[in-house]
């Protein structure tokens, strides 16, 4: 028997279907979420049977069977949820698993906690996003601002290095002491005496 009808190999791979980065963010993120209500599930049932072996000194638990995921998210809290992750960036959306991950990891919280920690995570990127926007529509913003050239700088300012308001100590060294001799080569300056 030959496996060459078998294998196709002038057939094109079926390809997926297409999907917006932000359908794709959103898949992602709640299946994370889904993932991770489960995880805390298991480990809250691995405590309970834990404190229960060890009040009852006995395991049963080769005779029982794992029983299915008892925790769901309400509908209205899952829209919710959903809503907030359509508006994350795709690129915020690992740095957020992360987060969350991490935050689960330090606080080990109730099943019922887990959803209202991944919100309060996904605000925190919201709250990232609009601070990197922000600063970057400035970055924009100033790096478009038309500069202004020499010539504009100089009919604005006129540049005295040797006038000055501010009376020194030096000056009025100078203006009581009598003038030095003039060399041959530089000229004579003299302040105009107002008195």
């Amino acid at each position: 028997m030959s496996l060459i009808p078998w294998l196709r190999w002038s057939d094109t791979p079926p390809r997926l279907s297409p999907r917006s980065p932000a359908e794709m963010v959103l898949e992602t993120l709640m299946m994370e979420l889904a993932g991770q209500i489960r995880e805390v599930e298991r480990q809250q049932r691995e405590r309970r049977s834990a404190v229960r072996k060890i009040c009852t000194g006995v395991d049963y638990s080769w005779l029982a069977s794992t029983p299915r995921p008892t925790y769901d998210i309400s509908p209205g809290e899952r829209l919710q949820l959903e809503d907030v992750c359509a508006k994350i960036h795709p690129s915020y959306c690992g740095p957020a698993i992360l987060r969350f991950r991490q935050l689960l990891a330090e606080r080990e919280p109730e099943v019922q906690e887990v959803a209202r920690l991944f919100h309060s995570v996904l605000q925190e990127a919201l709250e990232k996003m609009k601070q990197e926007e922000e600063a970057h529509r400035l970055t924009r913003q100033w790096s478009l601002r038309p500069r202004g050239s020499l010539s504009s700088f100089k009919t604005r300012a006129r540049i005295a290095p040797f006038a000055s308001d501010i009376r020194t100590i030096s000056e009025d060294v100078e203006r009581d002491a009598p003038p030095p001799p003039r060399t041959w080569s530089m000229p004579e300056f003299r302040a105009p005496q107002s008195d």
